[in-house]
């Protein structure tokens, strides 16, 4: 299929190397020195961007990059990011933490999308991680697909494969370590992407200086997406507690492990 437009919803996050420290603030929860803490594009995003870029170059379609986060921040991501694959960058400028509310932001995103020029739904593929490093579980993009009508969606995908037709199948994650493959006759569909196959492309500096001409001005004319929060309220905010027993038995048969096993995650 050609002409494809293949739009990946991604953000900043802090790096998951990083101790990472809820605190309570005068705004509500946040991370302890969350502004020094040096950011990644979300790892599942990645995936979803390489995977894109990869089916661009085989199809000779565009990919677009729509990003919610401090500008600032961005740029500095961007300076790695720009080197792996060619992409063009619609940027909104708001908060990025994980405490923002996952609707505010979907209607952010969304908005994002349709402002990109000439964007034909007919050609469309919505990419973007099956979970997220910090807003988790693919809440935002399920949404974000719901806003702009595209009702074909399909979480924890591995493989993506286009038919000349114009059709699709795809091979999403289940239980047991299967796939459920599914197919679909024609365009938009939203795609949550798990791991694929793709590794981490090798830096490009070429690529690199051509993204950047397009990703600077677009920085420069980042449109504001405050995420008010509005009505948002959190109980508390922790690091989730270690718990750790250990007890050296030798000789004890499968089934008593799993019984003992069982009687303790019921305690």
């Amino acid at each position: 299929m050609n002409g494809l437009q293949i739009v990946v919803l991604g953000s900043i996050v802090p790096d998951p190397l990083q101790t990472l420290e809820p605190v309570t603030g005068p705004a509500g929860p946040a991370l302890k020195n969350e502004l020094m803490l040096p950011a990644v594009l979300d790892p599942w995003a990645a995936c979803a961007l390489y995977e894109a870029a990869s089916l661009a170059k085989k199809t000779g379609g565009k990919v677009y990059l729509v990003a919610l986060g401090p500008k600032a921040k961005l740029q500095q991501v961007m300076m790695n990011v720009a080197q792996k694959v060619p992409f063009e960058i619609v940027v909104l400028d708001g908060p990025a933490g994980g405490f923002a509310d996952a609707a505010e932001t979907a209607k952010a995103l969304a908005a994002g999308v349709e402002k990109i020029p000439g964007l034909d739904k007919g050609k469309l593929l919505l990419f973007g991680g099956w979970q997220s490093a910090s807003r988790s579980t693919g809440a935002v993009l399920s949404m974000v697909g719901e806003l702009l009508g595209v009702t074909e969606q399909f979480q924890g995908v591995d493989e993506l494969v286009l038919a000349e037709d114009g059709g699709f199948t795809v091979l999403e994650r289940v239980e047991g370590g299967c796939y459920q493959k599914s197919s679909c006759q024609s365009l938009p569909a939203l795609i949550g992407w798990a791991t694929g196959s793709l590794p981490e492309p090798p830096n490009n500096p070429q690529v690199g200086m051509a993204n950047m001409r397009l990703i600077m001005p677009a920085l420069a004319k980042a449109a504001p997406a405050p995420l008010k929060g509005e009505g948002l309220t959190y109980a508390s905010v922790e690091v989730p507690s270690q718990r750790r027993d250990t007890r050296i038995v030798k000789d004890a048969s499968v089934d008593d492990i799993a019984r003992e096993l069982a009687d303790w995650i019921r305690a």
